[in-house]
């Protein structure tokens, strides 16, 4: 099975456990399609995909660790997805355009998709925190970066700056 879902039909009809231990799964540390220049926002971040392995396809979920000064990604809002995050460890700071919240163990936030409001997790603590994120994976999702020179285009899968250029 590919990170993105089944590779063949005959794959995708193959029973799948409804059970998973994430201690089993592989963490991708920083992995981001991020150009050059922002990956360090994310070096710290480690991912382990819960949903994939599960067999799910109409949405995603992640258990996310951040390490002290990591960021979850740069500020986006999506155009076709919604997300939520649910915080199981840690402190995080949620900063979006109406300000910054911390968030404890047991708070939970969402961002509906077409919202033009930026927001991503922060870790600000001396301590790593962990949250399960959650997305759909609704077609045709565009993301926006207010903060950076930078957009996602899900018609290429690419990222450009603002004035349509290439990065």
């Amino acid at each position: 099975m590919s990170a993105d879902g089944p590779s063949t039909e005959t794959e995708s009809l193959r029973p799948v456990p409804p059970i998973l231990d994430p201690a089993t799964l592989e963490a991708k540390t920083g992995a981001s399609g991020y150009p050059e220049p922002f990956l360090a926002a994310v070096a710290g971040r480690t991912r382990k995909r819960l949903g994939n392995p599960l067999g799910l396809t109409r949405f995603g979920v992640n258990l996310t660790r951040l390490d002290p000064g990591s960021a979850s990604a740069l500020r986006h809002w999506h155009t076709n997805q919604d997300e939520f995050v649910y915080v199981l460890e840690g402190e995080l700071t949620l900063v979006t355009d109406a300000g910054e919240t911390v968030l404890r163990p047991g708070m939970c936030a969402g961002f509906p998709s077409g919202r033009p409001d930026g927001h991503h997790l922060v870790n600000r603590s001396g301590a790593p925190a962990v949250y399960l994120e959650v997305g759909d994976r609704a077609p045709g999702d565009d993301a926006f970066y207010p903060d950076e020179d930078l957009v996602y285009r899900s018609e290429d899968n690419r990222y450009y700056h603002r004035d349509g250029t290439p990065w």
